[in-house]
C-alpha cells in the first residue's frame, strides 16, 4: 500500500517529463517563420477572406510564412510596389500589370483570383445616361491610384469614343456614392463584388454597366509578386500559392468560417454584408478554366488575347513577351473551381 502514492506520484513525473519533451520537440520541428509582406488591391473585404481564414488557421505559418496583410489604396499602387520591389507580394489588376510591365515593372503573376472583370460602371439613371457613349464630357469620380482608370482607354475605344473626352475627379473609395447621390459626379466606378451595396442605396435609380458585358473582358485581380524575390524564394512562393489555392477552394465550399475569419480580424466590417461581396466573388472566380483546369490559372491564350488588347487600347512604353509576367508553375492541378 505504501507503494501507490509513490508510483502515482512517479507516474505524473513521467507524464509531466514525456509532455516537456513533446513540446519541446514540437518547438525544434516548427519551420522558422519568414515574415513576408502582401499587399492588396484595396481595404479588407469579402474577396479577401481566404487569405484572413488560411493565416487564422495557421496555414501560412505551417509552412514557414508569417504573413503580414497590408490594406491597399488601389491595383496601382499595389502593382507600383511590387515592381519596385518595395513589397514582395501584391493583389491588382492584371491587364494594369501588364501596362506597369510594359513601363519596366518587374512582376510576375503567380495566381489569378478574377478569371471575370470586375470592373464595373454607376450613375444615375435620371441623370439621363444610359451607357457608355452618354459618359462624354461627364465627370467620373474614383480613387487616383484605381485600376478602372489605367483601363480606361480601353473601354471608351472598344465602344467608339475619345478616352479624353471624359473627366477625372480624385474622391476617396468611401466617398463614391456619396458624391454620386450629391451629383458632383456623374459616374463612378466600382468592383463587381460590392455591387450590392450599390442596389441598395440607388434602387431603381441605379444604371450600371459591367466591363465583360461591353466587349472588354480581361483577367481581373491576379496575386503578383517580385520578379527578384520570386527568383529568391521560390521554394516559398510555392507553398504560399498552394496554401492560397487550398485556401479560395476552401472557402468556396464553406464561405461562413472564412468570412468569419475576415470579419474578426477586421472589426468595423458586417459579417452579413461581407457574405453578400463572397457571392459576388465567386461569380468573378469562375470561368472553363478554373473549373476545368486549376483554381487560380492564367490560360496562355486568354493572356495572349489581353495582351493585345492592352497594346492596341491602351499601349505599352516596351513590348515583351507575354509569357513572362505569369507563371502557373506552383499550382496544385486538382484544386478547382467546383461552381
Amino acid at each position: 500500500m505504501m507503494f501507490k502514492p509513490l508510483t502515482r506520484h512517479f507516474s505524473g513525473a513521467a507524464r509531466a517529463a514525456t509532455i516537456a519533451a513533446a513540446l519541446a520537440c514540437a518547438a525544434v520541428a516548427a519551420p522558422a517563420q519568414t515574415k513576408v509582406d502582401f499587399i492588396l488591391n484595396w481595404v479588407p473585404g469579402g474577396d479577401h477572406a481566404p487569405y484572413y481564414y488560411a493565416k487564422a488557421q495557421g496555414w501560412y505559418a505551417k509552412e514557414g510564412i508569417d504573413l503580414q496583410l497590408e490594406p491597399g489604396k488601389g491595383s496601382a499602387l499595389a502593382t507600383q510596389r511590387v515592381g519596385a520591389g518595395a513589397t514582395p507580394i501584391g493583389l491588382a489588376d492584371m491587364a494594369g500589370v501588364l501596362v506597369a510591365k510594359g513601363k519596366g515593372a518587374d512582376t510576375v503573376a503567380v495566381f489569378n483570383v478574377y478569371a471575370n472583370s470586375p470592373q464595373g460602371m454607376y450613375w444615375l439613371k435620371s441623370s439621363g445616361i444610359k451607357g457608355v457613349k452618354d459618359f462624354v464630357g461627364k465627370k467620373i469620380g474614383n480613387p487616383a491610384a484605381d485600376g478602372a482608370r489605367v483601363m480606361w482607354p480601353a473601354l471608351a475605344k472598344a465602344n467608339g469614343i475619345d478616352p479624353k473626352s471624359v473627366t477625372w475627379v480624385n474622391i476617396d473609395a468611401n466617398a463614391k456614392l456619396a458624391a454620386l447621390k450629391a451629383k458632383s459626379i456623374d459616374v463612378t466606378t466600382s468592383f463587381f463584388n460590392i455591387h450590392h451595396i450599390f442596389q441598395r442605396e440607388l434602387g431603381d435609380d441605379m444604371g450600371f454597366l459591367a466591363w465583360r458585358d461591353a466587349g472588354l473582358n480581361p483577367y481581373g485581380n491576379s496575386i503578383i509578386v517580385s520578379q527578384k524575390f520570386l527568383e529568391a524564394n521560390k521554394a516559398l512562393v510555392g507553398k504560399f500559392v498552394q496554401v492560397t489555392q487550398r485556401a479560395f477552394a476552401a472557402c468556396v465550399k464553406e464561405p461562413k468560417p472564412c468570412v468569419q475569419a475576415l470579419v474578426d480580424a477586421n472589426g468595423a466590417l458586417k459579417f452579413d454584408n461581407e457574405m453578400d461581396n463572397w457571392a459576388l466573388v465567386e461569380k468573378l472566380m469562375s470561368d472553363k478554366f478554373s473549373r476545368e483546369v486549376a483554381l487560380g490559372i492564367h490560360d496562355p491564350k486568354r493572356m495572349e488575347a489581353d495582351y493585345e488588347l492592352v497594346r492596341e487600347y491602351i499601349g505599352l512604353d516596351k513590348t515583351f513577351d507575354v509569357r513572362t509576367t505569369y507563371t502557373n508553375e506552383f499550382l496544385d492541378r486538382s484544386v478547382r473551381m467546383t461552381k
